[in-house]
């Protein structure tokens, strides 16, 4: 009986996954260079997530020392002006990142504690969360007052596929032109610059 009982528990668990994930409806709006951008309107927000996946011919453990490499990342993140790592404790990272913005919005800073998550299947979890309140704010910077997402790296053979998923909320006021350009730029030019740099 009790295992009936965690069967239906389980196929209850799957019917409520199965909906979240229709319920996020991401509209694919970039498709080049082996790289596909997804958009989804967020409840509440007037910014989309984004979503970008692409494989790439290259291991977990070159993948892992770019990622960890906190401020030799700034080479490959969309935008990104300097980043430094704030903290260090067992599976979690603090990071302080600086951002480039076109004339006239204000640039941009965000602090991020992320999660590093080694999954059984071999694949790694790296969930960002943003803590604004971290550090004290910096002279000329907007803070950027949310970020929720994650990276997920999943081993294919002699390949890996990447996905980096997140939602912002960039604080101050920001042109709905450049809005919309942030969430397509981010994770294509993202893993773009990642991809190059990995498949080396």
């Amino acid at each position: 009986m009790g295992s009936l009982h965690r069967m239906a528990v389980l196929c209850g668990l799957t019917v409520l996954l199965a909906s979240t994930a229709q319920a996020e409806e991401w509209k694919t709006v970039k498709e080049e260079e082996g790289i596909k951008v997804s958009l989804s309107e967020v409840a509440g927000s007037q910014y989309k997530a984004y979503r970008g996946v692409t494989i790439m011919k290259t291991t977990m453990a070159k993948l892992r020392a770019l990622q960890e490499d906190v401020p030799g990342a700034c080479a490959w993140i969309h935008e990104c002006k300097t980043q430094k790592l704030l903290k260090h404790e067992g599976n979690q990272n603090w990071t302080y990142t600086q951002f480039n913005t076109p004339w006239p919005v204000t640039p941009r800073d965000s602090v991020l504690h992320v999660t590093t998550i080694e999954n059984a299947d071999g694949s790694l979890t790296r969930e960002l969360e943003g803590q604004p309140k971290y550090v004290p704010e910096e002279k000329g910077f907007v803070r950027v007052t949310q970020v929720k997402g994650f990276w997920k790296l999943v081993p294919k053979g002699d390949q890996v596929e990447v996905t980096y998923q997140a939602h912002t909320e960039p604080g101050g006021s920001v042109p709905s032109w450049l809005a919309n350009k942030f969430v397509v730029d981010a994770p294509f030019n993202t893993l773009k610059a990642l991809k190059e740099r990995a498949e080396k």
